[in-house]
């Protein structure tokens, strides 16, 4: 037990979560969440071989880090790809990396535990837990990666380009991986759409839809974020997502808000989406079991 704690007690003696020292560390360790399969984050994110997949959004604002850390263990062995951990709002240096940290800790016990016994895997909870950030001020260097995101139909500076100057010099420093994104918000778009102070994407605005996809991949993006918002009535149209996807058929594509239910997911990656995102239904569960059933159950009907 104190090998797993070891360089989890190396990350906390550091008080600035993004130093040189710290990164040296987590290379030291290999404290890298990915399948020995995959020779580097990228490759895993971007690999269609094994079909559509979905991933967990853990707030670090909306629930504790012991909390969140449960509710990733459901989700993972629930057959969740990635943990991704942020929000638009309320989130900083402190619970991000609090909750990163525990998060990070509860895979890798279970994984060594996997390790121990000849009928599981260990790969299989080597799974990576990747920052999605509201801006420079929520990350952490105990993350295996960063969505670093372009919010392209903001009209702000800050969002398109000034976030990611202030944080990139950081990101470099701690050895987090940074996964190239394309970031789009469609109505209704809730709180992401009023704090990035987007133009959103309406739901007849497919030619549109289609140009951003191009745009993203002309500007070398690896991933495509499809948003309606956090907790949205409706999620993103499905003939947004079908645009996207004709637009740009080697785009990796996510899309996330208002999927509640595996009808919903499987209309989604029917349509061209690589994975789904769910957030707020996780969080309506205080039962890890409920919670892993119940996403067991979406993530079978989304790729039945």
């Amino acid at each position: 037990m104190a090998v797993l704690n070891e360089p989890l007690h190396c990350l906390r003696d550091y008080p600035n979560h993004f130093n040189e020292d710290n990164a040296k560390c987590r290379r030291r360790f290999g404290w890298l969440m990915r399948p020995s399969s995959h020779p580097d984050l990228l490759s895993y994110v971007c690999d269609g071989s094994r079909g559509p997949g979905h991933v967990i959004l853990i707030d670090p604002d909306d629930q504790s880090a012991d909390e969140a850390a449960k509710r990733a263990v459901a989700a993972v062995s629930a057959g969740s790809r990635m943990v991704f951990v942020g929000g638009s709002s309320g989130t900083n240096g402190n619970n991000v990396h609090t909750t990163v940290e525990a998060v990070q800790e509860a895979l890798e016990l279970c994984s060594w535990n996997a390790s121990q016994d000849a009928g599981m895997s260990e790969d299989d909870w080597k799974v990576p837990v990747i920052l999605f950030p509201a801006g420079a001020h929520a990350l952490s260097s105990a993350a295996d990666g960063i969505t670093f995101m372009m919010l392209m139909n903001s009209r702000e500076r800050q969002f398109l380009v000034g976030e990611q100057v202030r944080g990139a010099p950081h990101i470099k420093e701690a050895g987090v991986t940074p996964l190239s994104m394309g970031y789009v918000i469609c109505a209704p778009g809730g709180k992401v759409g009023e704090v990035g102070r987007a133009d959103l994407l309406q739901s007849d605005d497919d030619e549109l839809a289609a140009a951003y996809a191009v745009c993203a991949e002309a500007y070398g993006f690896s991933l495509l974020y499809l948003e309606a918002g956090s907790g949205a009535a409706t999620p993103v149209p499905i003939n947004l997502i079908r645009a996207a996807r004709e637009a740009s058929e080697k785009m990796t594509i996510i899309v996330g808000g208002g999927i509640r239910d595996g009808k919903t997911a499987h209309a989604a990656v029917a349509a061209g989406a690589d994975y789904i995102v769910t957030g707020n239904l996780t969080e309506q569960f205080d039962d890890a079991e409920k919670l892993r059933a119940t996403l067991s159950a979406l993530i079978s009907e989304m790729n039945s």
